[in-house]
């Protein structure tokens, strides 16, 4: 029996090692797109339907970035999500008293600072390794 047929799970946990990786990328460009949309006036419904993450699918993705020890610039896109949706939510709940091109700005701010954050700590952990 070769050993790729003697271990198949090997090929299932690599491939849900990546996806794990992956996934809080796409959900935070969903995220930056939704917002975009939203801005310009066109329905940002299919992205909500598509990358919106509630708060136990959160809790999940942190739990298994911790679980399978991944960089930190793995987790800066799960922390993005939940500064949006803090900022989102301060919005929608307890509105925040400035006009639709301040509160865009304020989320390209964010967007702009994770955009670093993501970079700085990629490039630190790859300058590092060697």
């Amino acid at each position: 029996m070769a050993k790729a047929e003697r271990f198949p799970e090997r090929r299932v946990y690599k491939l849900l090692i990546w996806l794990l990786k992956i996934i809080p990328m796409l959900l935070a460009i969903t995220t930056i797109f939704g917002t975009l949309c939203s801005f310009f006036g066109i329905n940002p419904s299919i992205f909500s339907f598509v990358g919106s993450v509630s708060l136990f699918p959160l809790l999940f993705l942190y739990l298994a970035s911790y679980a399978f020890r991944f960089c930190i610039y793995h987790r800066m896109f799960l922390h993005y999500i939940v500064a949006n949706n803090i900022l989102v939510y301060t919005d929608y709940f307890f509105g925040i008293p400035v006009d639709d091109i301040a509160l865009f700005m304020m989320h390209v701010i964010l967007v702009g600072a994770f955009l670093f954050l993501v970079l700085f700590f990629y490039r630190r952990e790859k300058c590092c390794k060697q």
